[in-house]
This record gives C-alpha cells, sequence and structure tokens, in this order.
C-alpha cells in the first residue's frame, strides 16, 4: 500500500466515523486536554492500523474495535491524567454546534461511571451493533454480551430512577 493509499484511507475514515470516535474519547476522558490526547492518540492508532486492516470485518467494526482498545490503554494510566467531574467541564468534544442535551451528560456521566468493559458495551448499544458484532469486537462471548447488557439497562433504570426522583 502506497503512502497516499494510506493516506486517503485515513480521511475517509476519520471523516466516515468521527462522531463514533468523538463518543468514544467523551466516554472515557472528562477534560478538554485529556479528550484531545485521547482523541490524537486514537488517531496515532488508527494511521498505524490501516496496513494491517484485512477486511474480514466491516471498517465500522475494525475502527471501534482500535478506539476502544486505544481509549482503556490509555485510560489505565490514570495517575497520568487529573480527572475533573463531568460537570464542571465547561465544553465537551462534540460533533457540530447543537446545544448541551442535560439528559445527554446525564447519560455520558454515568456511562463513565462504568468499567470499561461495560462502558464499551454501552456505546457499542448506543449504536446499535447487534450482540454478535459487539462479542467480536470485545472479544467476548454473545450470550455474556446479553448478560452484561441486561445488567447495565438495569443500573442505568436504577439511576435514572433516583435522578428523576431528585428533579421532582
Amino acid at each position: 500500500m502506497t503512502e497516499k493509499e494510506q493516506k486517503q484511507i485515513y480521511e475517509n475514515w476519520l471523516m466516515q466515523y468521527r462522531a463514533l470516535v468523538f463518543k468514544i474519547v467523551r466516554a472515557y476522558a472528562n477534560s478538554m486536554e485529556d479528550q484531545d490526547d485521547l482523541f490524537q492518540e486514537i488517531s496515532i492508532q488508527l494511521w498505524h492500523s490501516i496496513s494491517s486492516f484485512k477486511a474480514e470485518s466491516s471498517p465500522v467494526t475494525w475502527i471501534y474495535r482500535i478506539s476502544l482498545n486505544t481509549a482503556i490503554k490509555w485510560g489505565r494510566k490514570a495517575n497520568k491524567h487529573q480527572h475533573e467531574p463531568l460537570d464542571k467541564v465547561q465544553h465537551v468534544l462534540q460533533e457540530g454546534s447543537n446545544p448541551i442535551d442535560p439528559r445527554l451528560d446525564w447519560l455520558y456521566a454515568q456511562i463513565q461511571q462504568l468499567d470499561e468493559i461495560d462502558r464499551s458495551l454501552a456505546l457499542l448499544l448506543l449504536d446499535d451493533f447487534s450482540y454478535k458484532e459487539m462479542a467480536n469486537i470485545l472479544g467476548i462471548s454473545e450470550s455474556y454480551v446479553g448478560v452484561k447488557i441486561n445488567r447495565i439497562k438495569k443500573q442505568l433504570i436504577s439511576k435514572l430512577n433516583t435522578y428523576n426522583n431528585h428533579e421532582i
């Protein structure tokens, strides 16, 4: 593959799947500086992964796998990152200039509190991946995906009910 072909693939992937990468960045990094760092790290990993992409899976599955693995690895360097509570971050990385919906902020705050696998599953679920696709991306069984998603939904519903009761 020539560098020109690699650059074309890279630019196409970033243009087409930018929102997907932004979701992952937002779920794994709080401050704007951390979000910028994580986005750059994912971008670098995507660039390097192009030559090993064999089209055995769809580009979106490949990009999700690279992005999630990079975000998880980046997040493990927790001592390096100083995290702020999400409600104190003035601006979050988002596509376009749409106003921030407080319900979306609440959802991302809850997703950030999940462990790595649950956080990844929540993001994949929001993007309508099938259980089979989720299992392939994360390297776990399809039945385990179902069990974990059921638990995540129950947990989020419980937190939502508590949140709504405090809002009344």
